[in-house]
């Protein structure tokens, strides 16, 4: 996995999101498909999230014209950070790609709650002593997954949106109230 930047760039993200922000608000195009969106050119990107864990949030463009924003990668990859253990990993882009829209695609102005992220080779062995549901080589070890929840939007509407994307692998955890998506095979599972 290689994150993308924009090097040598002299624009600041808060200069981006101040310029953006209204735009994107008022000019952001609906997809009916996500895979359109993946592939656009000529938008930008959002993560809008926060974690319980830590009470952090995050509200920040990392994309603009095809281009990944260097200093918003590197804020996403602490925001995603096995919590547990405070070990930053990078974040595989194309995760990022399949939450933004997703996010778009339920169309709400609440955040994701992200429940898991990247995840440590011992926080995930822990993890897999207690529950049966987490794999040995779960791809959050990869910086490739997310554990996510809006509280708008139930477990299947959030699991359709991202498997609309066909970009990943989409699971329902209804009795835990998250879905979990992340940037390899494409497939589904749970219920």
């Amino acid at each position: 996995m290689t994150n993308q930047t924009c090097a040598g760039t002299s624009i600041s993200r808060r200069g981006l999101l101040g310029a953006f922000a209204a735009t994107a608000v008022a000019a952001a195009p609906t997809y009916s498909n996500a895979a359109g969106f993946l592939r656009g050119g000529g938008d930008i990107r959002r993560i809008k999230m926060y974690n319980p864990r830590t009470g952090e949030a995050m509200d920040t463009i990392y994309w603009v014209d095809g281009r990944y924003i260097g200093e918003a990668m590197r804020e996403i990859n602490v925001f995603f950070r096995d919590w547990r253990r405070n070990e930053v990993h990078p974040i595989d882009n194309r995760t990022l790609d399949i939450i933004a829209a997703t996010h778009r695609l339920v169309d709400v102005r609440e955040p994701f709650m992200l429940l898991s992220g990247y995840r440590s080779p011992a926080t995930n062995a822990m993890l897999r002593a207690r529950s049966r549901g987490v794999a040995k080589h779960s791809l959050h070890l990869e910086g490739q997954a997310a554990d996510l929840r809006l509280t708008s939007r139930s477990v299947s509407q959030v699991a359709r949106a991202a498997a609309s994307c066909s970009a990943g692998g989409v699971g329902k955890y209804s009795r835990s109230n998250f879905t979990h998506v992340d940037c390899g095979n494409v497939r589904s599972w749970g219920g």
